[in-house]
């Protein structure tokens, strides 16, 4: 009787053509929808979607204002650099910078050096 029963058991996993009937979704290999290929293509379309709206679209956007904020630097104006020196512009060229720290010493920059300008970095400290 075990023996008949283990047989059943077994011919019941494949179809009658002989194939291997899956056991999640009760399809013979060949006999699968054509759905499941469209529906990986829009969730890989959703991720890049949902992956350009919060990662790629907030980075270009503050590089952008970066730029726009480098370009209008002025002399006189308080900054910080990206390693965390604060210090005053006092004299602009075309790609560098050179700042006044404490003590009187002037340091040259290249304007990609400057990370924010302290008003703002201070504002955002006290709130």
């Amino acid at each position: 009787m075990k023996c008949n029963q283990k047989k059943s058991e077994i011919n019941h996993k494949y179809k009658s053509n002989g194939t291997f009937k899956h056991p999640f979704n009760g399809a013979a290999g060949g006999d699968t929808k054509g759905g499941s290929g469209f529906s990986s293509l829009i969730f890989l379309v959703v991720i890049f979607v949902v992956f350009y709206f919060f990662f790629i679209r907030p980075q270009v956007k503050r590089t952008k204002e970066q730029k726009k904020y480098r370009e209008n630097l002025q002399k006189g104006q308080k900054i910080i650099t990206i390693g965390g020196i604060h210090g005053r512009i006092v004299e602009l060229q075309e790609t560098t910078v050179t700042i006044e720290v404490e003590g009187g010493v002037r340091l040259r920059l290249e304007k990609s050096a400057v990370a924010a300008d302290s008003q703002d970095q201070l504002g955002s400290e006290a709130k």
